[in-house]
């Protein structure tokens, strides 16, 4: 699996085609999101769409270690991600979709990037209170709607004024790293960077 390794946005990470230099996308200058930075490994397709599709669907658990060292072997030099991050903290499952699938695939992800950067855990702080349908099962104009309202801040003092690294498998539209950052930013967090394992 190589990484993508042209140009891409400086705020959202969207991978632009061609060699030019790394530079705002047209919808960051307009508005920019609720989160510092995202940044991604590659690209979803080919054999990583394959590996995160058996990862997440066919309870391959071990392949979120692997996504992890991945992940910094690309953006562990990136020093604008890590820089004084105090807290990871995976995107979250409802409780029915994580008792259906067995795991979450982000806080395996989250945990061995904790791990391997000595950076502090915080699971269950974010939660999922909405069992809305799979972002995948719908259309992009649909995945902002879907999202809104499903998240929520169970314990406000554990990222209050804190720098976040929020961790998920999958970036598309961005609607819920979006939402996620956002409701982080309502509850007092400082500042919140994006990572993911792929981008569609």
């Amino acid at each position: 699996m190589i990484p993508y390794s042209l140009s891409y946005c400086l705020c959202c990470g969207h991978f632009f085609e061609g060699s030019v230099e790394p530079h705002l996308c047209q919808e960051c200058t307009a508005a920019r999101p609720p989160f510092t930075y995202h940044r991604s490994y590659g690209r979803y397709r080919g054999k990583l769409k394959d590996a995160i599709l058996l990862y997440k669907y066919r309870c391959f658990q071990v392949l979120g270690g692997n996504f992890a060292h991945l992940i910094l072997r690309t953006l562990g030099k990136e020093e604008n991600i890590w820089w004084e991050a105090d807290v990871i903290i995976p995107v979250p499952l409802h409780p029915k979709r994580k008792k259906m699938r067995g795991f979450n695939q982000a806080k395996v992800i989250a945990g061995e990037l904790a791990r391997l950067r000595g950076i502090k855990l915080e699971e269950g702080v974010l939660a999922k209170v909405k069992n809305v349908p799979p972002q995948t099962l719908l259309e992009m104009d649909e995945r902002e709607e879907n999202v809104s309202g499903a998240f929520r801040v169970v314990d406000e003092d554990r990222i209050r004024g804190k720098t976040i690294i929020l961790v998920d498998d999958v970036y598309t539209t961005g609607s819920t790293v979006k939402e996620c950052s956002s409701v982080l930013r309502k509850a007092g967090a400082k500042e919140i960077r994006a990572i993911t394992v792929a981008q569609a």
